[in-house]
């Protein structure tokens, strides 16, 4: 009893028998995180296939649009199974609200997936080629939401980890599938034209992580679960591969198989991102301290104020 008192007067975070303060999401793992990845995926592999388009990059562009459309058929589909039945995606779209994430998201997934699809088709039939890349340029308009409203979306919850980052995770998320999309190029055309996703290569690792490194010099206690157990394993295994696959993307300019083993990294990199920052979020809703401590340091802060 007298250890118990005494660490209530030191302030130790407690909960109702020890259990968390908030409920963990119901969210399914693979299913989860890689809905997170392809989505991402999707929306940055749209926007250099529309680049690379009106650069006269045509494998580029073709490469680009087969793996967005086919990216986010998969991400759509992995959301279903999370869901559990078809019909609850179709209950998403019955309202259309500006200020919920949730709301937002299901309107661009639902938007991009036929625009998308309808530009890869086009793609790989031959038919009916300027519908197709009047499709693939709609949906590049709407890539940058599609390659961050995910990260927008877990940060509207009260996962600790999530929520405390929202200002980080938008840049962590666009910056990852940027590499994500440049990977998948950089591996899959010729060498001589994968100028276009070399560069995205490059501008997508510095965003992302230079973002992560935010989240881990700033995000005060919350920041534990994004360092330390299977989640810091995953985000520090995402950084080697992040850097790896863009330092050799840069500088393997005449081996195709380096250029395939650098796309590969890249690709590796941004799957295992969202896996530990997915594994991060988890980890925060289950610990009492991570959702206690920040509200009191909040407080404080509202009292010096007034």
């Amino acid at each position: 009893m007298s250890g118990d008192l005494e660490a209530r007067a030191e302030g130790e975070p407690r909960s109702y028998y020890g259990r968390p303060v908030i409920k963990q999401p119901a969210w399914k793992t693979p299913d989860v995180p890689l809905y997170l990845f392809l989505g991402g995926l999707a929306g940055a592999s749209s926007l250099l296939a529309a680049a690379a388009d009106l650069k006269g990059f045509r494998r580029v562009a073709r490469v680009g649009r087969v793996t967005a459309g086919t990216s986010v058929l998969g991400s759509l589909g992995l959301l279903i199974h999370d869901l559990g039945r078809p019909e609850r995606f179709l209950n998403m779209l019955r309202v259309v609200k500006p200020t919920s994430p949730l709301s937002v998201g299901s309107w661009t997934l639902a938007t991009f997936a036929p625009l998308a699809g309808a530009a890869a088709a086009s793609e790989v039939t031959g038919r009916l080629q300027r519908a197709g890349r009047a499709a693939g340029l709609a949906a590049a308009a709407l890539g940058p939401l599609m390659s961050t409203y995910t990260s927008v979306l877990i940060a509207d919850t009260a996962v600790p980890a999530w929520h405390e980052a929202y200002r980080e995770l938008p840049f962590v998320f666009a910056g990852s599938s940027m590499t994500a999309a440049a990977g998948a190029a950089t591996a899959l055309v010729p060498i001589e034209e994968s100028g276009p996703a070399v560069r995205l290569a490059l501008a997508g690792a510095v965003v992302e992580l230079a973002a992560m490194e935010r989240i881990e010099r700033h995000l005060g206690l919350v920041k534990e679960p994004y360092r330390k157990g299977r989640s810091g394993w995953l985000l520090r295994a995402a950084k080697v591969l992040t850097l790896s696959g863009t330092t050799l993307a840069v500088g393997c300019r005449r081996s195709q198989a380096g250029s395939a083993l650098a796309g590969a990294l890249l690709v590796g990199g941004s799957v295992t991102l969202r896996f530990g920052i997915f594994e991060a979020g988890m980890e925060s809703a289950g610990d009492p301290r991570y959702t206690v401590v920040p509200q009191r340091e909040r407080r404080a802060r509202a009292g010096a104020r007034t």
